[in-house]
């Protein structure tokens, strides 16, 4: 970035910390987390810019005063090696940013191939994902499920929300979550102990914070019927799940863990306006770009990016080559290892479009 592109994001650095130091700014809540949210993303760069600018300047003096004192030479070398380091950090700061990385995220996991081992399995995926939530202190939510006759999971959709409007929040861990999970064990209905090959699919979009796609209430058609826990048994004795399909596009989108049917519903219309987003999403960056990462629409086991090896405790992620022996931790939730892999593969690859 040239000097007078960074003059610019520490221009509007300066102008953001002035407008969040003023009270009426404070009185929509939905703008000021969004000036906070890109303050934060600034911080880092403006940080970098400035400590850069006082290591050249100090390196400057270094070079002036070891012409007449030869001891400065030492220090001059030493700052000399340090600009290259800062340089390389701040060209790395200014990679264009996923606009979705402070989001939170809707989640679906679907069970595929495999029958009921991969149903228990999608209940193992979910619980994953609780879990990691959990360590990070997330608020992960139970929007609406579909159980299975041994206790998994035909379908399973969940929010996941971060507490704070930090730069980097939930979709800028999980967003590479998307695709299909296999899943390589010993079933519980296996009476041979053969180890038999299922799969999941997960589905990950942002949650956006504003309607950004326009739904037309003509295209939506709204049912509504009782919620039922474990066995289809009834747990409300109202009307208050609600099942909305986006005529359009045949979306399914139903809600019934909240406590109303207003609630459900417009929980329901913010997991739409999710997918929907996310379509859009992908078309516009289709036309863009063919090399623009997608996630698998059909549970097939030939499309995985992971697989989950219990006979020798291994996951391996197949899209950046991970491989580890700790399978347990990773299904406590311990995912730390292969989402670092992940985010590192996608900045080297940033890092290397940039330069070509």
């Amino acid at each position: 970035m040239d000097s007078t592109s960074l003059k610019g994001l520490l221009e509007e650095h300066a102008r953001l910390e002035e407008q969040l130091a003023d009270p009426a700014v404070h009185t929509d809540q939905a703008r000021a987390r969004k000036l906070g949210r890109r303050y934060a993303e600034l911080g880092p760069v403006v940080r970098a810019v400035r400590e850069l600018d006082e290591t050249r300047d100090d390196l400057s003096a270094a070079r002036e005063l070891a012409a007449e004192d030869s001891t400065f030479a030492e220090e001059a070398a030493e700052l000399a090696a340090k600009i290259p380091d800062l340089e390389s950090r701040l060209t790395e700061l200014l990679l264009p940013r996923d606009p979705y990385d402070g989001s939170d995220v809707v989640m679906e996991i679907k069970s595929g191939e495999g029958g009921e081992e991969s149903a228990l399995f999608a209940g193992d995926l979910l619980r994953m994902y609780l879990r990691y939530a959990e360590r990070h202190g997330w608020k992960a939510e139970v929007l609406d499920s579909t159980d299975s006759d041994l206790g998994g999971y035909k379908d399973v959709t969940l929010s996941i929300k971060s507490k704070s409007a930090d730069v980097d929040g939930v979709w800028s861990r999980l967003k590479f979550e998307g695709g299909v999970h296999r899943v390589q064990r010993v079933p519980a209905t296996e009476s041979q102990g053969r180890i038999h090959t299922s799969a999941a699919g997960v589905l990950i979009y942002p949650e956006p914070e504003e309607v950004e796609v326009e739904i037309d209430p003509n295209e939506l058609r709204i049912d509504v019927f009782r919620s039922s826990g474990p066995g289809g048994q009834s747990v409300n004795t109202t009307d208050s799940a609600v099942r909305i399909t986006h005529l359009p596009t045949g979306i399914v989108v139903s809600c019934q863990n909240e406590k109303s049917q207003i609630q459900n519903r417009a929980r329901a219309l913010q997991v739409l306006q999710a997918r929907l987003q996310a379509i859009a999403e992908e078309e516009a960056a289709a036309k863009a770009s063919d090399a623009r990462r997608s996630q698998v629409r059909t549970v097939d086991r030939s499309e995985r990016v992971r697989t989950y090896n219990f006979p020798e405790n291994r996951i391996s992620d197949h899209r950046v080559n991970y491989k580890a022996y700790n399978l347990d931790q990773v299904l406590d939730g311990d995912l730390d290892g292969v989402l670092d892999a992940l985010a590192t593969a996608d900045r080297e690859e940033r890092l290397a479009s940039q330069s070509g």
